[in-house]
């Protein structure tokens, strides 16, 4: 009788490990976008943490301000990085009920 319940709890997680490897998968084509300086500067990154896009917006170049503009770049970036972070979160945690598993994603 043992044998049996072991066998359908080995099924389950089986599937739920399929379930998850999905929803990394979907991961990748989902995308959130960071922005900084109200705006002017947005980045594109999918669940994967992969910048796929950054647009600057031509009025906060300023070749006398450089240092400005790099800044907004880096704080963009971060801004959607953070946003995928949440996004495999939420998506990952419906698997994980909320524990935090290193190496899970």
């Amino acid at each position: 009788m043992f044998g049996g319940n072991m066998q359908n709890m080995m099924k389950q997680m089986k599937k739920m490990q399929q379930q998850m490897q999905k929803a990394q998968e979907e991961l990748k084509e989902k995308t959130v976008e960071g922005s900084a300086g109200g705006g002017m500067v947005t980045v594109l990154a999918n669940g994967h943490k992969q910048i796929l896009e950054i647009n600057i917006k031509q009025e906060v170049v300023d070749p006398d301000d450089v240092e400005m503009l790099q800044d907004l770049v880096l704080a963009a970036v971060n801004d959607a990085l953070a946003k995928a972070d949440e996004l495999a979160a939420k998506d990952m945690g419906k698997f994980t009920g909320g524990m935090n598993l290193p190496g899970m994603f």
